[in-house]
């Protein structure tokens, strides 16, 4: 009797099925799973700018400057963002509010003045950019 020789192979059928359930599987579940999709803005086509909007500045730095319909610059601080706005939303209750971000600054800056404006009610926000060439 001739003694039994070792196989030195591994058998990859049994992988294969497994891969194959679990193509399936991804297969039957990808149609099933809702996806985020985002919407950016583009700077070519813009909305009509309104007529002697107050511009917040938000500067690389992160100081806050506001410029109202007038021309006059003032630096001021989140609190004096929030007194200038209810004094003007007072004369004004269809303040235009135009949120100027320097390119370098921080985006949670920019977003943090974005939130003040909101909170003191402004219902006509928005971001001012310049379009490309």
């Amino acid at each position: 009797m001739r003694p039994r020789r070792l196989k030195n192979e591994i058998n990859v059928v049994p992988y294969i099925d497994v891969m194959l359930v679990l193509l399936v599987i991804f297969m039957v579940a990808a149609p099933m799973m809702t996806t985020g999709s985002v919407d950016l803005p583009t700077t070519g086509k813009s909305s009509q700018v309104p007529t002697n909007p107050t511009r917040v500045m938000v500067k690389s730095d992160g100081s806050i400057a506001i410029k109202d319909p007038k021309g006059n610059d003032s630096n001021v601080d989140k609190a004096g963002l929030a007194s200038y706005l209810r004094a003007e939303q007072a004369k004004n209750p269809e303040l235009a509010v135009l949120v100027a971000g320097d390119k370098n600054a921080r985006y949670e800056a920019v977003l943090d003045v974005l939130d003040s404006i909101k909170q003191q009610d402004v219902k006509r926000v928005g971001l001012e950019t310049v379009r490309k060439q």
